[in-house]
């Protein structure tokens, strides 16, 4: 079973991801509302998974990101975003993101891109 951490600074989204992956073989280890607590809680939980918002307060999501893939390569971050320039994608393409969806994210897109990792 794979371990999934949720990162949004939005509560809404958060309940809305965790909702959308319901069903699936994964385990929601932690949630956390910006970079900088996603950090703390990816080195406690050490995450298979992590959906990762972009635009977030303390610490933006591709800042984190970059720095949970130095920590642990393998880890897949699927960035999820409202940010809906093609630059910023590639970005996080480029940094290492295994996956872009812009919000507002449908189940169906959640199931699919999960379903190439679990």
């Amino acid at each position: 079973m794979k371990r999934v951490l949720i990162v949004d600074d939005s509560m809404i989204m958060r309940f809305v991801l965790t909702t959308h992956l319901k069903g699936l073989p994964i385990e929601i280890v932690a949630e956390a509302t910006n970079g900088r607590e996603a950090l703390e809680l990816f080195s406690k939980h050490k995450p298979d998974i992590v959906t990762m918002d972009i635009t977030m307060p303390e610490m933006d999501g591709l800042t984190s990101m970059k720095k949970m893939i130095q920590i642990l390569p393998e880890t897949k971050v699927i960035v999820v975003t409202a940010v809906s320039d093609p630059a910023v994608a590639l970005d996080a393409m480029e940094k290492g993101a295994y996956a872009v969806i812009h919000k507002p994210v449908t189940a169906a897109q959640m199931q699919e891109i999960m379903s190439t990792l679990v």
